[in-house]
């Protein structure tokens, strides 16, 4: 497997869509070299925007949060979060009434709002299910993995109330080798078990792509698919929502994918990156 030089991919395209996770942090906190790739970047007039499939955080907060790790820069609005995609349909479409969720106080807080009412799963009435008018997969903290899920399967069961997943992740890092189960895991369970398929936010779904095109488009007027670049370090959210999007693809090995499996993992997945990168900074 070749490995290329991201310095030398970048100098190609015009915009550069960065996951977070992986990408600009880990485990381990801020990406070595990643400070310096993004100066470098800028000073070459790089269009960038931050994809991340984040739910439980504002664009705002996510922005905070990156100065925290020591990467200072990204203003909210150069950066697009599943969260904001989601609460967005949630506005269109759900206009009043109960959403339930899986999720933290705060996720719900943000992603809901908007005049609807968020409810744990764990303290709806079961007796009142008509109640509920959306079901959302918003975080991977803030329930019991067992009595919640199982309340939400039983939930879902009954109700025919619109389910969105915020956050399409399969699995998070929690050590540089162990992972554990994210809300996109628990969401498809759900979906196997009922034979149901609920609307899906988050890369790899178009929705972030196209808010990333828009908001470049309104910096960058003669910005086509093909000046754009998209980053990540997971080949079934990242790889595979850039390339279904259009746009050419970098995975890098600094976060979910690792160096010594990337090779099997491309080939046994069928999802096949443009270029393959160490990292951003190197």
């Amino acid at each position: 497997m070749h490995i290329d030089r991201f310095s030398e991919v970048s100098d190609r395209y015009k915009v550069i869509f960065l996951d977070s996770y992986g990408v600009l942090i880990n485990h381990r906190g801020l990406i070595p070299g990643v400070v310096e790739c993004i100066a470098r970047l800028r000073a070459e007039g790089k269009h960038l925007r931050v994809l991340t499939n984040n739910a439980a955080r504002s664009a705002q907060a996510a922005s905070r949060r990156l100065v925290k790790y020591g990467l200072p820069g990204f203003p909210p609005e150069e950066i697009i979060t599943s969260g904001a995609t989601t609460r967005q349909f949630l506005q269109q479409k759900v206009r009043s009434g109960k959403v339930a969720y899986l999720g933290t106080a705060a996720a719900a807080e943000y992603i809901i709002g908007a005049g609807l009412e968020a409810i744990p799963v764990a303290e709806v009435d079961m007796s009142r299910i008509d109640d509920i008018k959306a079901i959302a997969f918003l975080d991977d903290e803030g329930y019991d993995l067992n009595t919640d899920v199982n309340r939400v399967i039983n939930l879902l069961r009954q109700s025919q109330a619109p389910v969105v997943v915020a956050n399409t992740d399969l699995l998070y890092p929690v050590t540089a080798n162990d992972v554990a189960l994210a809300t996109g895991s628990i969401a498809r369970l759900a979906e196997y078990v009922l034979g149901r398929q609920f609307v899906k936010f988050g890369k790899p779904a178009m929705q972030m792509f196209q808010l990333g095109l828009e908001s470049v488009g309104r910096e960058l007027t003669d910005v086509s698919l093909s000046d754009i670049l998209m980053v990540g370090d997971t080949l079934h959210t990242d790889i595979l929502g850039g390339n279904s999007f259009g746009i050419d693809t970098a995975l890098v090995l600094s976060g979910n994918t690792r160096r010594e499996s990337a090779a099997t993992e491309i080939q046994s997945s069928g999802i096949f990156p443009d270029y393959v990168c160490a990292s951003i900074g190197e």
